[in-house]
Parts: C-alpha cells; sequence; structure tokens
C-alpha cells in the first residue's frame, strides 16, 4: 500500500477521487458560522453535511447557501414518523435541491416505502440513505432498548428491510461496510464514525480510519470533529484525504 509524505505525493486522480468520497459534517449552532468554517477549508471539500443541529438553526438557507457555491448537500435529518408524515416530508425536502436525505431504518417497511415512494414522484428528489445502527452504539446501548442481536446484525437487518422497500442507500458504521458491500452490492454507502489513525473516538463506539473504511467497500466518509475542531482545518482535511487515497 503506498504511504504519502505529503499532498504533492498523492496521484491527481486519487485526490480528486478522494474529494468527491469525503462528506464534512457541518455540526455548528449557526449558518454563519458554518459558512465561515466551509471558507477556512480552502475549496478543500465538495460535500457537506447539514444536520439536526444546524438545520434548526439554519433552515433551509443554509442549504440554498452552500447550494449556490456549488457544493454537494448531504441533509442529516434521519427522518422517523408515520408513513404519510415522512412521505410528505421527503416531497418538501425534494424542492430544496440535497443531494442526499436520511430516514431511519428502524421506521418500518411501510414508512420506508412511502418515503420511497414520494421520492420516486419527485423530478429533483434527493438520493434516499436509510440509517441503520447510529455509530454512537453497541450492543449495551442495543440491550437497553430491547434489542438482543449485535450492532452488526440489527444494522443488516434493517438494511435488507430497507432495500426491499426500494432504498438503496445506507448508513452503517465501518464495521458493517464489508458484509453490506457483499451482500447488498448495489447499495451505496456512507459511513460516519471516521477517525483518522490517532485521533481521540468521542462518543463515537463502532468506528474505523478512512483507508480502512473505504477499503472495507464505503463509497461515501462522513467526517465531523476530526475536521471541524482541529486547530488547522484545512491542513486536518488534506490529511484525511491523503489517508483516504491510501484505501482507494
Amino acid at each position: 500500500m503506498a504511504v504519502f509524505g505529503n499532498i504533492e505525493d498523492i496521484p491527481a486522480r486519487d485526490f480528486r477521487s478522494a474529494q468527491g468520497k469525503l462528506i464534512v459534517a457541518l455540526d455548528f449552532p449557526s449558518g454563519d458560522k458554518a459558512l465561515a468554517f466551509v471558507d477556512q477549508l480552502e475549496g478543500l471539500c465538495r460535500w457537506f453535511k447539514v444536520g439536526l443541529e444546524l438545520y434548526l438553526a439554519a433552515g433551509n438557507r443554509i442549504v440554498g447557501q452552500l447550494k449556490e457555491q456549488g457544493f454537494s448537500v448531504f441533509l442529516d435529518l434521519k427522518l422517523h414518523d408515520i408513513p404519510n408524515t415522512v412521505a410528505g416530508a421527503v416531497r418538501s425536502v425534494s424542492s430544496l435541491g440535497v443531494d442526499l436525505l436520511t430516514v431511519h431504518a428502524s421506521g418500518g417497511p411501510a414508512m420506508l416505502q412511502a418515503a420511497a415512494e414520494a421520492a420516486a414522484s419527485q423530478p429533483q428528489a434527493p438520493r434516499l440513505l436509510a440509517v441503520t445502527v447510529l455509530t454512537s452504539m453497541d450492543a449495551g446501548q442495543l440491550s437497553a432498548i430491547g434489542v438482543s442481536d449485535s450492532p452488526a446484525e440489527q444494522a443488516l437487518r434493517l438494511a435488507r428491510a430497507a432495500h426491499r422497500a426500494g432504498i438503496a442507500g445506507l448508513v452503517c458504521s465501518p464495521e458493517e461496510a464489508a458484509r453490506m458491500r457483499r451482500e447488498l452490492p448495489d447499495s451505496v454507502l456512507v459511513t460516519p464514525g471516521i477517525r483518522p489513525a490517532g485521533a481521540e473516538i468521542g462518543d463515537q463506539k463502532r468506528i474505523a480510519t478512512p483507508a480502512a473504511a473505504l477499503s472495507a467497500g464505503a463509497d461515501y466518509l462522513v467526517v465531523g470533529r476530526p475536521i471541524t475542531q482541529a486547530a488547522r482545518p484545512a491542513a486536518a482535511a488534506e490529511a484525511i484525504l491523503a489517508e483516504m487515497s491510501q484505501g482507494l
């Protein structure tokens, strides 16, 4: 496996490919802070995730501002409600032009199918991703809510249900990515819980390095704090892209 000493050592094609697979999580309390951070990345990153914290603070406006700047947007709302409500939410989001949107696989087959049908009815619908088991959960956390299976087994069960309902995009931890890729080869796999070698894991339980996650079959990696809380965000992003290039 190639080891790159600095950004100049990475073949241009590998670096461009890595840029297309890195999603930076904009977990900020305001739109202004999020956009100021985007500027600090100096154009290195193409994808950004807008989660609940930022969306509740800045609403649709932050999505529009990111799209106007030419970025791809992953709207991570983890929709989980009755089928009719989730279908309506998917239709509403479709007008924003976002690229990826999450629903909770644990919402059940009827909800998942309603979401898939709603997306199929829209001319510019986002690709739906079904969230399986959150990367902050381990066997103990699952047991506390009545799930006796391991995180890997539960994630695969939910992934199969989403796939049958017509949702081919999945969010899973890096630990499940290889098995998901084998059993559901046409699925798009998005993996959070990415931590560069030596980084603090924080509240995450099931993690992997960028290169390991890509080698396991992930299509996109979601990275937040290792970049957003770095003293030099652009340098941190550059290092992660270099690490990703090793797994391509």
